[in-house]
């Protein structure tokens, strides 16, 4: 899935997977005093524009133009700002210990690129901050072949575990880390019964 496809996807006039944030990052995000958050993957910018609400300085990236535009139409009817940047993580640079808070949700990067670019994002977080974690499980492939409407990549190495996290993101004091299945009712794409991850980790 490239820049192409998610241009596509985003065109649309409906937002592809809603206006609300995710429901667990909003939760974990309103545990924390707002600073600088770094949004990787931000799409239509539900989960940026949310933490922008709440008085985070929201930095938020993406493949799609697209994604972008509709973001910050988003953030004016909201009446917040949102710094909003269209590139690859690969080829994106940010400060060393730049961020307070990291929110990766439904991040799903390349197989051959995932790791690498969790270690990429690692050196971006101050020590002290947060990463909130949310996306599908190694399990939910099983689920999407059930259900397409659910979404989610269709490849198995694309998706994730708890022990890859663990392997990924090995300086943090974990807060939380768990497989589990839920109903996921996030516009048009996610849409029934899911397995994801969710992590929530401090770095050292």
């Amino acid at each position: 899935m490239d820049k192409q496809f998610w241009d596509a996807r985003y065109n649309d006039p409906a937002y592809a997977y809603g206006t609300e944030p995710n429901l667990f990052f909003a939760e974990q995000l309103q545990r924390l005093r707002p600073c600088a958050i770094l949004m990787p993957a931000d799409g239509e910018g539900r989960n940026g524009v949310f933490a922008a609400t709440l008085g985070w300085q929201v930095t938020a990236c993406d493949l799609s133009s697209a994604g972008r535009d509709k973001a910050l139409v988003l953030a004016a009817t909201q009446q917040v700002d949102l710094n909003y940047i269209v590139g690859d993580l690969n080829t994106l640079q940010f400060e060393a210990n730049a961020f307070d808070a990291i929110g990766l949700i439904y991040a799903h990067f390349p197989a051959d690129q995932k790791s690498r670019l969790h270690r990429q994002l690692d050196r971006y977080l101050k020590p002290g901050g947060v990463i909130i974690f949310e996306a599908f499980s190694k399990a939910h492939l099983e689920l999407r072949q059930v259900n397409p409407e659910v979404g989610g990549p269709t490849e198995l190495a694309m998706l994730f575990s708890a022990a890859e996290l663990q392997t990924d993101f090995p300086n943090y004091t974990i807060q939380l880390l768990e497989e589990i299945e839920t109903t996921l009712l996030e516009g048009q794409y996610h849409r029934g019964k899911s397995a994801i991850v969710r992590f929530v980790g401090i770095k050292q």
